[in-house]
């Protein structure tokens, strides 16, 4: 449950592998180093409960950082690598964060983060050192060796993607165990799907993120291995596979679109039998996505919903899936219940709020109580919600719809803009969509489709006509787009997840600078 355990009966086993370069890193070097640099926050004064901030890419020693910062009891925030300066520095400051761990591919915006918070009383940087910065390497190696007789465990920290206003952060207390004990995300995972000390895991997705943080140290706590992309590219990620005799995996829908679009010849060119587990979420999967996957790899697919505050999960298996496609699966934390506006529990099949029922909300948004109270249900306690809207059949199996801040009022009428954006990635010229609601004067909102598409194809009046009529041929009318735009590239994080408030915001005041224009011209 801890990579000390395995550092003692297999040191020479690789705990982490870097895709690309090939870098390893065995377990005697993990836990030397990540005691090592325990020793070194415990000089700091850094105690548990303290508040740590990691801003790094994907880096051999990122794992080395959160193992060495979970065994002084730290609340470790770590932050998402493609913020600007001045986004990063939001996150730190209000975190609390005494400390920062950085890179040195990502000096430009660590120095503007050093600037900006200056309660930053222990600054390290992985690689050459910026001014103001302590170099990692030579500050790490100049300490003991010894372990501390009580190694209280840390916690994560982390904040939401920001894509519907600033990030919050998601704070639990410690938990009371030791290091040793190993993370409670340990227990859960490893049962749940199976993990061992003979686990291949390719992380495919930057590790400041919840999802593939909690596998990587799942994992490692287990004695497997991880093999870490720098990013995600869909031919090299088949390539890995193979190389490394991959037998777990974790991804994202758009991901899998990505996969699919390569040529045939390409796609069947890597020997994948070892893979026995793909692992994925962060969004719901078009259905017809989903099923070319399966056809593609075999039923290992397994599919689950749930979020960085832990409030609940559902989870489902291909075989589960495909008698019930759509379905994000049933509840294996908590109980999943769907709500009215007003709070009353709906009927199996009517949409409404998703909650989750635990004994005690697990979670609450850091310095945020307007929306710590937003998430919990209005009469009962221990029913929280991360503001997602679905549906259950009679079955137990829950289908999301969408986000409710995202929820388009059209005519009076809901619609819920994953249902449209499912339907527009299928098409073959596109490469990426998002549906968003630009007011309008007859209907409230009008139902926009916002497009990325594929490097070969042209934007053209056709194009986007027939990607319509696509529309139409599956949808109800009141959901079809009224309108059509194409655009260079859609802000969407790596993880998956899409800035789409920002999106609609940019694309507004683009509306708003051409028809300023254009009357300045008449």
């Amino acid at each position: 449950m801890f990579p000390g355990k395995h550092a003692a009966i297999a040191p020479t086993r690789p705990a982490i592998i870097m895709a690309g370069t090939g870098q390893t890193m065995t377990y005697a070097e993990l836990e030397l180093g990540s005691r090592r640099l325990a020793n070194l926050l415990r000089r700091h004064c850094l105690h548990a409960g303290d508040h740590l901030a990691v801003l790094m890419d994907n880096h051999l020693r990122y794992l080395e950082v959160v193992w060495g910062a979970l065994r002084c009891g730290l609340q470790i925030t770590t932050v998402n690598r493609y913020l600007t300066g001045p986004e990063a520095a939001y996150i730190v400051a209000d975190c609390g964060a005494t400390a920062l761990i950085t890179s040195e591919a990502m000096a430009d915006v660590a120095q503007q983060v050093s600037d900006a918070c200056p309660e930053l009383s222990l600054k390290l940087m992985v690689g050459p050192a910026a001014t103001g910065f302590s170099p990692y390497d030579a500050d790490t190696a100049a300490q003991d060796d010894s372990t501390p007789e009580v190694e209280p465990l840390g916690e994560f920290m982390l904040y939401s993607s920001g894509t519907t206003g600033v990030p919050k952060g998601i704070l639990r207390p410690l938990s009371g165990r030791s290091i040793t004990d190993g993370p409670a995300v340990v227990t859960g995972l490893g049962a749940v799907f199976g993990f061992n000390d003979r686990t291949v895991y390719l992380s495919s997705a930057p590790l400041y993120h919840a999802a593939p943080l909690g596998f990587c140290v799942a994992v490692q706590a287990l004695g497997g291995t991880v093999i870490v992309m720098d990013h995600f590219d869909a031919l090299e990620a088949l390539r890995e596979i193979e190389r490394h005799r991959v037998t777990a995996s974790q991804w994202v829908p758009t991901m899998f679109t990505r996969m699919l679009k390569l040529p045939e010849h390409e796609r069947h060119s890597f020997d994948l039998s070892t893979m026995t587990l793909a692992i994925h979420a962060a969004a719901p999967c078009p259905v017809p996505v989903k099923q070319q996957m399966i056809d593609w790899w075999g039923p290992i697919l397994v599919e689950y919903y749930g979020g960085s505050e832990g409030a609940g999960m559902t989870m489902c298996s291909s075989a589960e899936w495909l008698d019930h496609q759509g379905t994000v699966g049933r509840a294996v934390l908590g109980a999943v219940r769907i709500c009215d506006d007003t709070g009353i529990e709906v009927s199996i099949g009517q949409t409404g709020t998703v909650y989750f029922e635990q004994p005690v909300a697990p979670f609450e948004y850091h310095g945020d109580a307007d929306k710590t109270i937003a998430s919990r249900h209005p009469q009962h306690e221990g029913w929280t919600t991360m503001g997602d809207i679905g549906h259950l059949d009679g079955d137990g199996y829950l289908y999301l719809t969408d986000r409710r801040s995202f929820t388009i009022i059209s005519g009076g009428v809901n619609v819920y803009p994953q249902e449209v954006e499912n339907v527009l990635t299928t098409h073959p010229a596109v490469a990426d969509a998002a549906v968003i609601g630009f007011p309008d004067l007859d209907l409230g909102e009008a139902v926009t489709a916002v497009l990325e598409l594929e490097p070969r194809e042209d934007d053209s009046d056709e194009l986007r006509a027939e990607i319509v009529e696509l529309c139409r041929s599956r949808l109800a009318g009141y959901k079809v787009p009224r309108a059509v735009i194409v655009v260079e590239a859609l802000p969407r994080l790596p993880t998956g997840k899409l800035y789409k408030a920002a999106l609609r915001d940019r694309l507004l005041a683009d509306r708003a600078a051409s028809t300023a224009d254009a009357a300045a011209s008449a």
